[in-house]
C-alpha cells in the first residue's frame, strides 16, 4: 500500500525543506513541486513533496490518520 501523508513545509533551502505533520518532522525534496513555499502543505511520498493540497484537504486526512492511531490503540487493548 502506498500512502501520501500531508505536511506543512517550515523550512526551505533549494529543493531541500523541512515539513511537519502533526508534530513528527521528516527532511525531504521539494524537486517535484518547485512552487512550493514555507508555509505551503504538501503530499509526501518516499521522501519527496509530490503535490501541494490546501488546508481543508489536509486536515481530513490529518483526522483519519488521528482515528487509525485510536483504533489501532485500541485493537492492542484486546489483544
Amino acid at each position: 500500500m502506498c500512502l501520501a501523508v500531508p505536511a506543512r513545509i517550515v523550512q526551505l533551502e533549494g529543493d531541500s525543506a523541512v515539513v511537519d505533520a502533526m508534530g513528527n518532522r521528516w527532511n525531504i525534496r521539494t524537486t517535484l513541486v518547485p512552487e512550493a513555499r514555507i508555509g505551503d502543505l504538501v503530499l509526501i511520498h518516499a521522501g519527496f513533496a509530490i503535490s501541494t493540497i490546501d488546508e481543508e484537504e489536509a486536515k481530513k486526512t490529518w483526522q483519519l490518520i488521528a482515528e487509525l492511531d485510536e483504533f489501532q490503540d485500541e485493537q492492542k487493548k484486546h489483544c
